[in-house]
C-alpha cells in the first residue's frame, strides 16, 4: 500500500502573545486608552465596565466578551458601583478567520470560561510577570518553566477562538474542551450545586448540608468537584467567599468587619485568617495592593 500523509490546515494561528491580564479594580477604576497594531480582547469575568471602541461605547456584564482589531481605538472604565475582574489578551494573529471577531461583542459559555481559566493558569506557570500589572509590556518567562506550558496557551487561545466562531456561525457543535467533563450529568450537577454555593455565601455550609439539599451522594459529589476543578469542595466554597470578599473590598462600600459579616463569618479574625491563607495577603495588604495599581495609573 502507498500510503500518503494528508496536510492538516490551520484556520487559527497564534504563535506570539503580547500580554496576558487577569485584572482585579476598584469600583471607580479608568483607563484612559490607546490602540495598538494587534489584536485584543477584554472579556468580563465580575462586575461590569465600560467600553469605547472606536466611535462605539458599550457597557458589558459579566460573560460578554469584546474584541478591538489592530489599530482600533479602545478604552475602559468601571461604572463607579460594581468592581469588575478582566481577562485581557493581547496577541498576533494574521489568518483571515480573524475577520470574524471585527466590531464583535459575544458571550462565553462555560466551557469558553474553562479554557480562559487554562489560559491564565498556563501562563502563571510560564511567566515570572505579574498578569495584575497594567503596566506590562512583554512577559518574562520563567527559566525552565513547566514542560509544554507555552503550547498549552497556544492550544488554549486558539481553541478558544474556534469555539467562539464555531458557535456563532452554526457551522457545528462547539468541541468539548474539558477533560475534567467526563459526563454530562457530573457537569450539570457541578453547575448546580456551584449555583447552590453562589445562593448560599452568606452562611456557613457543611458537606451533609450540601448533599441533603442537592439530593446527592457525599463521595460522588466530592468525586465530581476533584475532576472538575482539582479540590474539595469546601475549599472550594471558601475560595467562592474570598474571591466575593475581594470583590467586596474593590467596591468600597463596606468596610472589613461588615464584609466579614455578609460573608457569614464569625468573626473579623477568622474571616482575615482564611482571606491571608487563600491569597497570600491580609484584606489590608489586598486593598492596598490594588490601591497602589490604580493611583500608579492616575499618574
Amino acid at each position: 500500500m502507498a500510503f500518503k500523509t494528508t496536510r492538516l490546515e490551520q484556520d487559527i494561528i497564534i504563535n506570539r502573545v503580547i500580554t496576558i491580564h487577569y485584572f482585579e479594580y476598584y469600583s471607580n477604576f479608568s483607563f484612559p486608552g490607546e490602540s495598538h497594531d494587534f489584536w485584543e480582547f477584554l472579556c468580563v469575568d465580575k462586575g461590569e465596565v465600560i467600553v469605547r471602541a472606536g466611535e462605539q461605547t458599550h457597557t458589558l456584564k459579566r460573560g460578554d466578551i469584546i474584541f478591538h482589531k489592530p489599530n482600533e481605538f479602545h478604552d475602559v472604565l468601571a461604572n463607579g458601583q460594581i468592581a469588575p475582574n478582566l481577562v485581557v489578551i493581547t496577541f498576533k494573529c494574521n489568518t483571515p478567520a480573524m475577520s470574524f471577531f471585527e466590531n464583535k461583542i459575544l458571550s462565553i459559555n462555560e466551557e469558553d470560561r474553562l479554557l480562559l481559566a487554562n489560559i491564565i493558569a498556563e501562563s502563571r506557570k510560564t511567566f515570572s510577570s505579574r498578569l495584575d500589572d497594567p503596566y506590562m509590556e512583554r512577559l518574562e518567562k520563567i527559566p525552565n518553566h513547566v514542560f509544554g506550558s507555552e503550547q498549552y496557551i497556544k492550544l488554549y487561545l486558539e481553541l478558544f477562538l474556534l469555539n467562539l466562531i464555531r458557535r456563532y456561525t452554526n457551522n457545528a457543535d462547539v468541541t468539548e474542551v474539558s477533560n475534567a467533563v467526563k459526563t454530562t450529568g457530573d457537569a450539570d450537577s457541578f453547575s448546580r450545586i456551584v449555583l447552590y454555593m453562589q445562593n448560599h455565601l452568606d452562611s456557613h455550609i457543611t458537606i451533609e448540608k450540601i448533599c441533603k439539599d442537592n439530593l446527592i451522594g457525599r463521595s460522588h459529589l466530592q468525586k465530581i468537584f476533584r475532576e472538575q476543578c482539582n479540590m474539595g469542595i469546601i475549599e472550594y466554597f471558601s475560595k467562592m467567599k474570598i474571591d466575593n470578599a475581594k470583590h467586596l473590598i474593590r467596591g468600597q462600600r463596606m468596610n472589613f468587619t461588615q464584609i466579614a459579616d455578609q460573608l457569614g463569618y464569625t468573626s473579623i479574625h477568622y474571616f482575615s485568617r482564611q482571606f491571608k491563607q487563600i491569597t497570600g495577603m491580609t484584606p489590608s495588604e489586598y486593598a492596598s495592593s490594588i490601591m497602589a495599581i490604580s493611583e500608579r495609573r492616575d499618574r
